[in-house]
């Protein structure tokens, strides 16, 4: 009988994969581990570990009896500061996973990292899984690159070592339960009215649930040493932000900008914000990328994985929803727009 273990159980997509995994039966075999309890997932019969992926004694401990990993445990942060704590999580914490994995002699590791590793591109390209990395751009965002250090350590175990290693990469994640908004900040604040313009970029998005599902594909389906991409529809930030209006009462904001321009804007209205007791509510680096496109494609996923996405309105109806049932000042209206 197969034994899982999920790293990372209380994230956002670590809790919608702890209940599909559940849905299906593997409650049985199913160990969550985390830094922090959860009432999420207590008492659903899954047995819970504590512990820290940068720490190699606790991920052995987690892995005992395991043959089979999901690694999701990551850190969201868009600030250059956090840097060092950054690749510590991604690159030394998937170092550890990795090592144990080997020590354990698991059947099969799939390693959840992010679409921005390769699919971003100051132009609107669409990428799939053989586009190459992009440290030009990313090297000014701490996150994704590392992720992509991640991604690299992986594959090249893999490589050293045969062991059943894949990575998998899901793009912008939203849908219900993001309950730290990490993934669904900004769609807070775009559906809020926060923003008073777009930048000139483009994203692209995948249900919460419909990755998680894409996840077990993946551990069912998925060739060891490959990559695979989770991907929703590709739209620029315009179209993105008359679609969500579709499920708000707040019309989207009219002005989009170049990125100079964007920066600029940002620049002298936070003054004036201040001077009204506000923040502005979006830093520089968010609009940087902001105003580049996050294209891809996941049609590999789809022939390999069975992998399948839902109506992305039905995505941003429920991520809209959840938002507002937690608080977001977001109205329940529905807008003519």
């Amino acid at each position: 009988m197969a034994r899982i273990l999920v790293t990372g159980a209380t994230g956002f997509l670590g809790r919608e994969l702890i209940r599909q995994l559940l849905a299906a039966g593997g409650g049985a075999g199913l160990r969550a581990m985390s830094r922090s309890a959860s009432p999420e997932i207590s008492g659903d019969g899954v047995e819970t570990v504590r512990g820290d992926v940068t720490v190699y004694e606790d991920v052995v401990r987690a892995m005992a009896d395991v043959t089979h990993a999901y690694h999701l445990a990551g850190l969201v942060s868009r600030r250059r500061e956090d840097a060092a704590a950054l690749f510590d999580v991604h690159v030394g914490g998937t170092r550890n996973v990795c090592r144990a994995a080997l020590e354990r002699s698991l059947e099969k590791l799939v390693v959840v990292s992010s679409s921005g590793t390769i699919a971003v591109s100051k132009a609107p390209v669409v990428h799939t899984e053989i586009a190459g990395y992009k440290p030009d751009l990313i090297g000014r965002w701490p996150y994704y690159l590392s992720k992509m250090y991640q991604e690299k350590l992986a594959l090249d175990v893999h490589r050293r070592t045969a062991l059943p290693l894949l990575v998998v990469n899901p793009s912008l994640l939203l849908g219900p339960g993001d309950s730290s908004g990490a993934s669904t900040g900004d769609v807070a604040l775009l559906a809020s009215g926060r923003l008073p313009a777009l930048p000139r970029g483009g994203l692209n998005f995948v249900d919460v649930r419909d990755a998680a599902a894409g996840l077990i594909g993946a551990m069912r389906d998925g060739q060891p040493g490959q990559r695979y991409l989770l991907a929703g529809v590709n739209w620029p930030l315009r179209t993105f932000a008359r679609a969500l209006c579709g499920t708000t009462g707040v019309p989207a904001p009219r002005l989009t900008l170049p990125p100079a321009a964007s920066l600029a804007g940002a620049r002298l209205l936070r003054p004036l914000y201040r001077l009204a007791g506000q923040e502005f509510p979006v830093d520089d680096v968010s609009l940087e990328m902001g105003s580049h496109f996050w294209y891809c494609d996941s049609a590999k996923a789809q022939a390999e994985l069975g992998f399948a996405t839902r109506d992305p309105a039905a995505t941003l109806r429920d991520t809209a929803q959840y938002l507002r049932g937690a608080g977001a000042s977001i109205p329940s209206r529905r807008p003519v727009c």
